[in-house]
């Protein structure tokens, strides 16, 4: 993958960076812009087959590889970069180890949200944490927040499946109690049933690193819909992450997520025609599967708090921001006291 190659202005000759506002290059100095070129025709979705591993050919890469020595995060930077602070545990160096081969994307999700942009997002997000720590709004710095590519796989597949299940139609039954008082109860008739259900799965997201908390990482939904074809300017003043996680394990996850939902799918087919669903069985075939390796963009920062380690990322295409924070002791007492004198009064109140 390269991302080595500098760009310079040809106004003022400074270093150009992409630009998340225009998706262009532009120059920090004087504003000069460069289209970046997206050829959607390079954007290749590959046939998944026992030898897909060897079909995303690896080219040797000029740009260096950095290891961080306090997580052991191997990310990508361009000749231009100056990362002194790793985005994922915060360790502030990161050491260049070796050189190292990585795939070339097939597309990428440009960043639209720049990092001006990251630190109203951060403010915002706080201020709605009621029972964090208001020294929290000031922990936030914006030159320790890094911008990163995170590599991704995607998968498309055509799958059927046909189901058994048991259908259950809901009916009423009136009887009188101990009391003799007439009451009412539910009860369920159960039949056999079975059907078939087809459903195109486009652009599952599998995620190529485990560097990332998954808990936050997986609430930063991505549109892929859209996405451009690879070109190393996107990188420009950027990192991108080198995916540690291989095809086949991530097919495995993906095989997971499309499972979990064809059992919804089926379940439902099977309201459509009874009030209850039980002991569902499903016959799976995977038909035109596909993949991709994309890269999605992340912002990525960590806070120490009372010495304890916080993360909090921010979905680079939308805005949307996942992070963990500390609890106020303070404020999760005043609430306790709170809800015993509501108690308290409720029953004098009761009582009198």
């Amino acid at each position: 993958m390269d991302t080595a190659k500098t760009y310079y202005c040809q106004n003022c000759g400074a270093v150009m960076e992409f630009d998340a506002a225009s998706q262009n290059l532009k120059c920090p100095s004087c504003g000069n812009k460069i289209e970046i070129e997206n050829d959607e025709s390079k954007v290749v979705e590959h046939k998944l087959t026992r030898h897909a591993l060897n079909s995303i050919k690896p080219e040797q890469k000029t740009s260096t590889s950095m290891e961080c020595e306090g997580c052991g995060a191997l990310v990508e930077v361009d000749s231009t970069s100056t990362a002194t602070t790793c985005p994922y545990c915060g360790s502030n160096y990161v050491l260049a180890k070796k050189q190292m081969d990585a795939l070339i994307p097939d597309g990428v999700v440009p960043f639209r949200i720049d990092k001006v942009q990251t630190g109203e997002i951060y403010h915002k997000w706080i201020k709605g944490r009621w029972l964090a720590p208001n020294t929290l709004k000031t922990l936030y710095q914006t030159d320790k927040i890094q911008g990163i590519y995170i590599p991704y796989w995607t998968f498309d597949a055509d799958v059927d499946a046909r189901y058994r299940a048991m259908g259950g139609e809901d009916y009423e039954v009136s009887y009188k109690d101990d009391e003799g008082e007439i009451q009412t109860e539910i009860r369920t008739r159960w039949y056999p049933t079975s059907g078939h259900v087809h459903n195109f799965f486009d652009d599952v997201l599998i995620r190529a690193s485990n560097k990332l908390k998954p808990n936050l990482l997986n609430s930063l939904v991505y549109n892929t819909q859209n996405i451009s074809s690879y070109s190393p300017d996107y990188m420009s003043g950027y990192c991108a992450e080198i995916y540690t996680i291989d095809l086949e394990d991530a097919h495995k996850d993906a095989i997971n997520k499309m499972k979990n939902e064809m059992r919804h799918l089926c379940e439902r087919d099977v309201l459509r025609r009874y009030d209850r669903v039980n002991n569902l069985t499903m016959d799976l075939d995977y038909d035109n599967e596909t993949y991709k390796h994309v890269l999605l963009p992340i912002y990525s920062t960590t806070y120490y708090y009372n010495g304890k380690e916080y993360h909090v990322l921010i979905n680079g295409q939308s805005g949307v921001i996942s992070g963990e924070y500390p609890k106020s002791v303070f404020k999760i007492a005043m609430i306790i006291i709170v809800i015993i004198i509501i108690i308290a009064l409720a029953f004098y109140y009761v009582n009198s």
